[in-house]
């Protein structure tokens, strides 16, 4: 009796064994991605573009497709499948760098919470038009961190995007009515000096206002021109988030605006009031917020205030309310 010889073919069931993995990591990649879309971390217009079908690399260049993982880290340098969900982002962590330092943001991608900020070329300028006028002040007369030719100053971490200010005025003109900038302060996160100079005015000094301003005229033998002092201090605060009491009027005396959703008013925050047992719409000064939370006095005696005493004070007050009410800026936002 002649034998028989069977030809089983297993491809069939291979490729399909093959599918349903490729189905699998396709389903998960789905669910992660909708996920993202339900808590708002991941817009329409961000979605990745349909996968295409992939091609033979061209002759001359390397395919890394099918290559394992690990290998193709080592050839690249950087990892394109991963999903970095603790920053949302599908780009690689690294952003390249503009020609004025500033990281550039490709369109359509998310970015790392932890990257620096998104700072515009210097020769894009802000319409001051848009913009609300300060009293007083012409918007011509105005600078914004965009159009003030200076880039951004690096940031890495949370805590080095904030800055707080305080500036001392003197005054000018006919019975010294007018306020001109005579000192700024500008004092980290930690509450270290970034800043503090004596600034000379562009208008003749009537009245020194030393009971408030501590200035007095020997400090104008050194004092650095205001031109020179706006372009330092601007340069400071590009891409930071500015922390101030009243800050409208250290804007006002530099001739300079911040965006509004890149600045803190302690004097504008209900929260701060609430603890310390104010009204909640009352503009309570500096002095009585330090004296009732930070259970310090400041501003005291007859040789005028620190604008570094105030800067730091403003910073501690704001670090005190921090969490909760940037939760609650982000809220709002979400409303809008």
């Amino acid at each position: 009796m002649s034998g028989f010889i069977i030809n089983v073919d297993f491809s069939l069931h291979e490729t399909s064994k093959k599918r349903s993995d490729g189905n699998q990591k396709h389903q998960r990649f789905v669910r992660r991605r909708r996920f993202l879309e339900r808590k708002g971390f991941l817009k329409k217009k961000q979605l990745p573009a349909p996968q295409q079908q992939s091609h033979p690399a061209p002759k001359g260049q390397v395919s890394h497709q099918g290559q394992p993982r690990k290998k193709r880290l080592a050839e690249t340098g950087t990892d394109q499948d991963s999903f970095h969900t603790s920053g949302f982002s599908h780009a690689p962590r690294t952003l390249p760098k503009g020609k004025d330092g500033c990281r550039v943001v490709q369109v359509g991608r998310a970015v790392d919470s932890s990257s620096q900020l998104t700072c515009f070329p210097s020769k894009v300028k802000k319409v001051a038009g848009s913009m609300k006028s300060l009293a007083g002040v012409h918007r011509e007369a105005l600078l914004s961190e965009y159009d003030s030719g200076l880039s951004a100053a690096p940031i890495s971490s949370k805590s080095s995007k904030l800055v707080a200010i305080d500036c001392e005025m003197v005054g000018t003109g006919p019975g010294g009515r007018s306020s001109d900038l005579a000192r700024c302060s500008i004092v980290n996160y930690h509450g270290d000096v970034v800043y503090d100079k004596y600034i000379r005015p562009i208008h003749p000094i009537t009245n020194y206002r030393t009971r408030w301003s501590g200035i007095r005229k020997h400090h104008m033998k050194s004092a650095v021109p205001f031109k020179t002092a706006q372009k330092e201090i601007l340069k400071l605060l590009a891409g930071k988030v500015v922390v101030g009491h009243a800050i409208h009027n250290d804007f006002k005396a530099l001739k300079y605006f911040h965006p509004k959703m890149a600045t803190r008013d302690t004097a504008q925050i209900p929260l701060l009031n609430r603890r310390a047992g104010f009204p909640e719409h009352e503009a309570a000064s500096l002095k009585r917020l330090t004296k009732q939370l930070l259970h310090r006095d400041i501003q005291v005696g007859r040789d005028g205030h620190s604008s570094v005493e105030d800067a730091r004070a403003t910073m501690e007050l704001y670090k005190m309310i921090e969490t909760e009410w940037e939760k609650h800026l982000a809220l709002s936002r979400q409303q809008e």
